[in-house]
């Protein structure tokens, strides 16, 4: 059951076993049921999520009840209120489950812990952090930039195993338009 999450670190440390038996001690498995949150306006963030199966969705909603969806975790990804969660501050996300989703949560006291007892993690999470503001920089620019027609292929190039499990209220939020132009958009057959 490690498996995933171990293989996501070994993409940038390599772990001996008194390191591996130390983060297993850490880690928390929580099962997060449909729409259950994981994380609410005004919570501190407490902590890194790593999703080992389904779907999770980071969102902001405006004082109209508006949702603005940042992003979605998906198998193999991480999902964090990174202000909330490195500040210890308030969060002003949400955080909950599209589907019943299992997770392996790492808190901050213990992240920071960890940061001591194996330094080598810093460098992961920094690279995390670092791929994580790469992707937001590149959802920004194409948001000034691009119609939302291209922003909708891209959405289905770049999240093609997962696009169909998303409802389309959800992905339109995330585009930024409105559910009935996302259905206009789908019914046109260069985009399938």
């Amino acid at each position: 059951m490690f498996e995933p999450i171990f293989k996501n670190f070994a993409r940038h440390v390599v772990l001996d076993d008194p390191e591996i038996d130390y983060v297993k001690s850490i880690l928390r498995h929580r099962v997060v049921e449909k729409n259950e949150y994981l994380l609410r306006p005004g919570d501190v963030c407490g902590t890194m999520n790593f999703v080992l199966k389904g779907c999770l969705r980071i969102y902001y909603a405006d004082p109209e009840g508006k949702e603005h969806i940042s992003h979605f975790a998906f198998e193999d990804w991480w999902a964090v209120d990174t202000t909330s969660f490195y500040s210890q501050t308030p969060a002003v996300l949400t955080i909950d489950a599209l589907e019943k989703t299992e997770v392996y949560q790492i808190s901050y006291f213990d992240l920071e812990k960890l940061y001591e007892k194996v330094p080598k993690f810093e460098r992961f999470f920094r690279i995390l952090a670092q791929n994580a503001y790469v992707l937001q920089q590149r959802r920004i620019i194409a948001n000034l930039s691009q119609t939302a027609e291209q922003r909708y292929k891209e959405f289905k190039k770049t999240y093609p195993k997962f696009h169909r499990r998303i409802a389309q209220k959800h992905i339109a939020s995330f585009l930024g338009i409105t559910p009935e132009f996302l259905s206009m958009l789908r019914k046109k057959k260069s985009f399938y």
